[in-house]
């Protein structure tokens, strides 16, 4: 990812709005999200003197809250969602994470298993890297996982 593009998306996440500022772009009163901010459901950073700075991310977040809300959804229930969407967004750059050092760990052929049929009927024999099968009449099937 190019440095441009990091900065792009970590811009959501700068803390740049007042309160009141965040409560109009979320279409909300200031002090709805003082109470947000009390109950945990959003936590704005704070600056210096504890004022409340809101990133573009945090108003996103207070525009779920009240879609949440609107649909009959309680504030315990809400704080719910949005915790288990963390852990979701968390479960996913985790599996993104280990993808990643393992194209850039394994080589492609190292992905790749041989097996042999054995002797007796429906036997299946793994062949370590180099091995060949025992007698001319095994079959080799060469396996390699599916991207």
């Amino acid at each position: 990812m190019s440095e441009g593009k990091a900065l792009a998306i970590n811009d959501r996440f700068i803390p740049v709005f007042v309160i009141s500022v965040a409560a109009e772009l979320a279409d909300m009163h200031p002090q709805t999200l003082r109470q947000y901010d009390r109950m945990g459901l959003v936590s704005p950073s704070r600056q210096r003197g504890k004022q409340r700075r809101y990133s573009k991310h945090d108003v996103e977040l207070l525009r779920e809250v009240q879609r949440l809300s609107k649909d009959g959804v309680s504030l315990e229930g809400i704080r719910r969602v949005l915790e288990l969407e963390n852990q979701v967004a968390a479960l996913r750059a985790r599996v993104a994470e280990l993808s990643q050092e393992l194209e850039t760990s394994a080589a492609p052929s190292a992905l790749q298993r041989a097996f042999a049929a054995g002797a007796g009927a429906g036997d299946v024999v793994s062949l370590s890297r180099g091995q060949r099968p025992r007698a001319r009449s095994q079959a080799v099937v060469i396996w390699r996982p599916q991207d």
